[in-house]
């Protein structure tokens, strides 16, 4: 970077300013490098250096000499820059470094020097930079990295193009046989033409019979709707407004689950085919409609509550019904049962009171929880 400014120039200065922080971040285009100087002053303002672009026959130059590299060209094709790039440049009679008085500086400072101390400073941290990322002198010099890179692959498919044309008119014959098709470079050089018309499409397959995996498409749905469910449960959970994520459930769990939300009525006939539990499976799935997971919990384990909740439910059905009118009910773990009604009361972990029916015997949830028992009892007797 020294070489590139004029005499006079003061780098150490400009070495001072780089290292003490008081330029921003580098911005690097085709013939420029940009940044803002922070000084005490209210505004930043702006310090530049300018660099000739290089045209497209110098480019094209450089790739010729380039191209006769092997080993540069495959460091390039492998996305680095080889340090002997700078030799094909001088090959070329080109300079991809800054030569003497190409940087041409502007800063919105006032001071009279030329280059002032920000402009050397910002050559010093663009040199720091391309120790980093040597890439960026293709692109300060015009030419993207993305870029290079098809100019250099053009180069090599030309000249692989000229290896296979034929020989000279003057050249003895070649006693090989000749090779029938059309060369590279005209097929290379023909114009472009319309792609033929696509074949009709076939007509629909009226084909009824079970799939050959016995898995049918329908289920598709159903399968995406449920991950959108799981996945919106965590993104609440992630975003702060669900309390927890939703828990994993075990396959009997998840069965009733679909059992109880698919629609489709083959979908419970098939589940009590493979769910090995079969003549619980319709039982499960209401308690699910009603209550969800706890409702099956409710269905399927039995507790203890404390004594306080007893007494609180006792308080809030002996003030909402008259003695003589309700039966007194028969206390077991957290069910309260009514069996001369053929009612009963469960009583869930989550502090809600879950109705069940008697049906021949056996106890069916009969409709959504309720914090208050004398509620729940009445929607049951109502019912």
């Amino acid at each position: 970077m020294e070489d590139g400014w004029p005499a006079g120039a003061t780098p150490r200065k400009g070495q001072a300013v780089a290292r003490s922080g008081l330029l921003g971040p580098l911005t690097v285009g085709p013939g420029h490098i940009a940044a803002q100087v922070y000084e005490e002053v209210d505004e930043p303002y702006a310090v530049a250096l300018a660099l000739p672009e290089l045209d497209n026959e110098q480019w094209d130059a450089l790739w010729e000499r380039v191209a006769d590299r092997p080993a540069q060209t495959a460091a390039l094709l492998a996305g680095e820059l080889p340090p002997d790039l700078l030799e094909a440049a001088e090959d070329a009679r080109l300079g991809l470094l800054p030569g003497y008085g190409e940087l041409d500086a502007d800063c919105g400072c006032e001071a009279p020097d030329h280059p002032c101390a920000h402009a050397v400073a910002l050559a010093w941290q663009f040199s720091w930079l391309l120790d980093e990322d040597p890439g960026l002198l293709l692109l300060v010099r015009g030419r993207g990295w993305g870029t290079a890179l098809e100019e250099l692959r053009s180069v090599l498919f030309l000249r692989a193009l000229s290896e296979d044309e034929p020989a000279d008119e003057g050249t003895a014959p070649s006693d090989a046989p000749t090779a029938e098709g059309t060369p590279p470079a005209e097929a290379y050089a023909l114009p472009r033409v319309p792609l033929p018309d696509l074949p009709p499409l076939p007509a629909p397959v009226e084909d009824t019979a079970e799939p050959v995996t016995g898995i049918e498409a329908d289920p598709l749905e159903r399968l995406v709707a449920d991950a959108a469910a799981r996945a919106a449960g965590l993104l609440a959970y992630v975003l702060g407004t669900a309390d927890a994520p939703p828990p994993p459930l075990d396959r009997w769990q998840d069965t009733v689950r679909i059992a109880a939300t698919h629609p489709d009525p083959r979908v419970p006939a098939r589940l009590r085919d493979t769910c090995g539990r079969p003549d619980e499976l319709d039982r499960a799935a209401e308690a699910w409609r009603w209550g969800g997971a706890e409702g099956l919990r409710v269905l399927e384990e039995a507790w203890q509550p404390d004594a306080s909740a007893v007494t609180r439910a006792r308080t809030s059905l002996s003030t909402g019904w008259e003695d003589e009118t309700l039966p007194a009910p028969v206390l077991g773990d957290n069910h309260w049962t009514l069996p001369v009604r053929g009612l009963q009361l469960r009583y869930g972990r989550d502090a809600r009171w879950y109705p069940y029916r008697d049906r021949s015997g056996t106890w069916w949830p009969a409709g959504p929880p309720t914090h208050d028992p004398a509620l729940a009892l009445s929607e049951l007797l109502e019912g």
